[in-house]
């Protein structure tokens, strides 16, 4: 394992120099198998120190997860367009942020849905986490309400636009989607086969 510089620790400031120290480990060593000692080490603090804030590594991965999912409702709010013309326009962007997401941040985006960490502690559960189902509820929810989404219980809708993105967010982290399999442009075909399957037909005008 390579050491990384011990970083600058502030008084008054230790849970944040231990969070963007684990994060900074998350990224580069592409895994979440750091113990709290370790993180204490390269963050230039003493071995008990992380103790005060979290009572265990499990404690400290799970923040880094609900961080993970507070920048992905973020990115997903961003992308939302202002006047969409279609569902086709307004579904797109948003599902080109969530896997941009997942493939910038690989190690966090498997450790926010990690089976082993999320079941131990109930993480999918909370809130931080349900914000982002949340933004694709709102969406589907309008879009019954104005007439352009088929109407069905609008959490199994949910649901399948999530396994769709997130099934292809991690065949894009595993480097999977090639071309010679699923075509050159493998998302806009899901995204457009998925719109497919939500969108009331329109009348031709």
């Amino acid at each position: 394992m390579q050491a990384t510089p011990h970083r600058p620790y502030h008084h008054g400031d230790l849970r944040r120099a231990i969070i963007e120290t684990a994060l900074d480990m998350l990224r580069t060593e592409k895994d979440w198998q750091f113990t709290l000692r370790e993180v204490a080490r390269r963050a230039g603090v003493s071995h008990a120190a992380p103790y005060k804030h979290f009572p265990d590594r499990t404690a400290l991965l799970v923040e880094l997860a609900m961080i993970g999912f507070d920048r992905l409702r973020e990115a997903l709010v961003e992308a939302k367009p202002q006047a969409p013309r279609s569902l086709l326009e307004e579904i797109t962007p948003i599902s080109l942020a969530y896997v941009a997401f997942g493939t910038d941040n690989p190690a966090l985006y498997r450790l926010m849905f990690s089976p082993e960490e999320g079941r131990a502690v109930g993480m999918h559960l909370d809130q931080r986490a349900l914000a982002v189902f949340d933004v694709v509820l709102d969406m589907l929810g309008r879009g019954q309400a104005a007439g352009t989404i088929r109407k069905r219980p609008v959490r199994g809708q949910a649901t399948a636009a999530w396994a769709l993105i997130h099934g292809i967010t991690l065949l894009a982290i595993d480097g999977l989607l090639v071309p010679e399999k699923v075509g050159s442009a493998p998302l806009d075909a899901a995204i457009a086969t998925l719109v497919d399957g939500l969108a009331i037909p329109q009348p031709n005008t």
